[in-house]
């Protein structure tokens, strides 16, 4: 094959796989408005920011002995940033709700890290540590929640999620002698104990071997879709 033939076919094939690359990446693009702190809404599809976690709308933090609307005024800080701007979001994925997610810019920011910057929400360290060091910063200022005392979102969403007997009934089919194996090649255990505690463990944890698994699962994210928390080890 002549030479000019060969760069002209590998030009080709790296064009068409630039392209292919470049239809599957999906990114939205429009004006928006916060749904929440870590949520946007850009035309009429909900966007969450990945990697950060905000307090929740009903969420309090508390200054001096006053409570306060943190996760209102995280909101409305997110909305701030997006007012009257053009807003970009590459879609990365889908969390267990079936929500995109995305890392989302305006013209000078992104927003992912600006709001974490500002102290209106936190790096979510158990799906990347790609915010970390705003939140230190944050933190350092004592900026936005960081002034005050407040619960983690993610323990506030726990604590008040549908108490198991108000949940539609939860169907476990009987698996014998789990409680030392896997279950597909997943080796996190939910058990739950005489005290109502649904609880998960990971491999190499104190009392893993012991634990007998009534469920599975094959990420922490999935254990604690399903209900369970991460077992406290004194």
């Amino acid at each position: 094959m002549p030479e000019y033939a060969r760069w002209l076919s590998t030009a080709l094939a790296v064009m068409m796989l630039a392209t292919s690359s470049y239809a599957s990446a999906q990114v939205l693009t429009g004006t928006a408005t916060a749904a929440d702190g870590d949520s946007l809404v850009v035309g009429s599809q909900r966007v969450r920011l990945f990697g950060i976690d905000a307090p929740e709308l009903d969420q309090t933090c508390e200054t001096d002995g006053n409570a306060w609307q943190c996760g209102a005024d995280a909101k409305q800080r997110l909305n701030e940033l997006v007012a009257g701007q053009r807003v970009d979001c590459q879609i990365t994925g889908t969390d267990q709700y079936g929500r995109s997610l995305g890392k989302c810019s305006t013209e000078f920011l992104e927003l992912n890290e600006a709001i974490v910057d500002l102290g209106w929400a936190m790096a979510y360290r158990d799906y990347s540590q790609d915010y970390v060091e705003a939140e230190e910063r944050a933190k350092l200022r004592k900026a936005g929640i960081w002034k005050s005392t407040f619960t983690m979102p993610s323990e506030h969403r726990l604590a008040n999620a549908p108490k198991q007997s108000d949940a539609a009934p939860r169907v476990i089919a009987s698996r014998p002698q789990l409680s030392n194996q896997s279950f597909a090649g997943c080796t996190i255990k939910g058990n739950r104990n005489r005290k109502g505690q649904w609880n998960y463990h990971l491999p190499g944890m104190p009392y893993y071997d012991k634990t007998r698994a009534e469920e599975f699962f094959c990420t922490e994210a999935q254990a604690r879709a399903a209900g369970y928390r991460r077992a406290i080890v004194q």
